[in-house]
């Protein structure tokens, strides 16, 4: 273990007392957990963006043309009709036209 010396918003510290309380846990091994979660996270996508680079949509095609085209069984539904494909839902809707102000 190594000794680190953080310096916080005291809002921030306040929360962090609060979530550590309410968790059972000490401060620190809350800051723990969130600091190795946000390493894990940002680890993925760079092993995502790097594997993304090593891939060929000629393969990926080739892969995707060997799944049948059928309905999937009523447990692996989308509940939501909002989340089905729009083929699934009968057409495509025109999509609404975007504010000039971007955000």
């Amino acid at each position: 273990m190594s000794t680190l010396s953080l310096r916080l918003p005291v809002s921030l510290h306040r929360h962090l007392r609060v979530l550590a309380e309410r968790e059972g846990i000490s401060i620190n091994q809350l800051i723990s957990s969130a600091v190795g979660e946000k390493i894990a996270a940002l680890d993925t996508l760079e092993y995502l963006q790097a594997r993304a680079q090593r891939g060929k949509r000629k393969a990926f095609e080739a892969v995707l043309a060997k799944v049948p085209d059928v309905e999937p069984p009523e447990f692996d539904r989308l509940p939501d009709k909002r989340l089905q494909p729009t083929k699934a839902r009968g057409g495509v809707k025109k999509r609404a036209k975007r504010s000039r102000l971007r955000g």
